[in-house]
């Protein structure tokens, strides 16, 4: 039965954005973008040009959560972390995005460099908002939307 219901919230989900490097989808009754990556690496400009195209549906609606799910990727970088940490997160905490939940590659390596970038950062700027939102990481999207 839980399995069912899990089809059923997904199938809320209306595409928002698809293209070559992600695809985002919405669920406005729950206030929930969901952004899921579809290649193992995404330059920079792109990134900040997709989370750019969040931050225009984030405005326009009443969301309050945000799934990222990240599983595609097999490369980090963290230049891209930084600034959607640092600049994105903050711009959206003002439209009502309070909630993240994180979908991560299962491989080891990749959790502990989140793990430690996300502590620098933390650290280099005490000021951030990040200890005002609701982070946790997930390993489903049907987890991170019950979450």
């Amino acid at each position: 039965m839980t399995d069912t219901l899990n089809k059923q919230e997904l199938q809320d989900f209306k595409i928002a954005i698809d293209e070559e490097y992600a695809r985002v989808e919405t669920n406005k009754p729950k206030g929930i973008i969901l952004c899921t990556l579809l290649v193992d690496y995404v330059p920079i400009t792109d990134f900040k040009a997709i989370f750019n195209k969040i931050t225009k549906i984030v405005k326009e609606g009443n969301y309050n959560k945000f799934i990222f799910d990240k599983r595609a990727l097999r490369a980090f970088h963290q230049p891209s972390m930084e600034w959607y940490f640092l600049e994105w997160k903050k711009e959206v905490f003002f439209y009502g995005i309070k909630t993240h939940r994180k979908i991560l590659p299962k491989e080891a390596w990749f959790v502990k460099l989140v793990m430690i970038a996300k502590k620098q950062i933390t650290l280099e700027n005490p000021g951030n908002i990040i200890r005002n939102l609701d982070i946790k990481y997930c390993d489903s999207i049907e987890e991170a939307i019950a979450e």
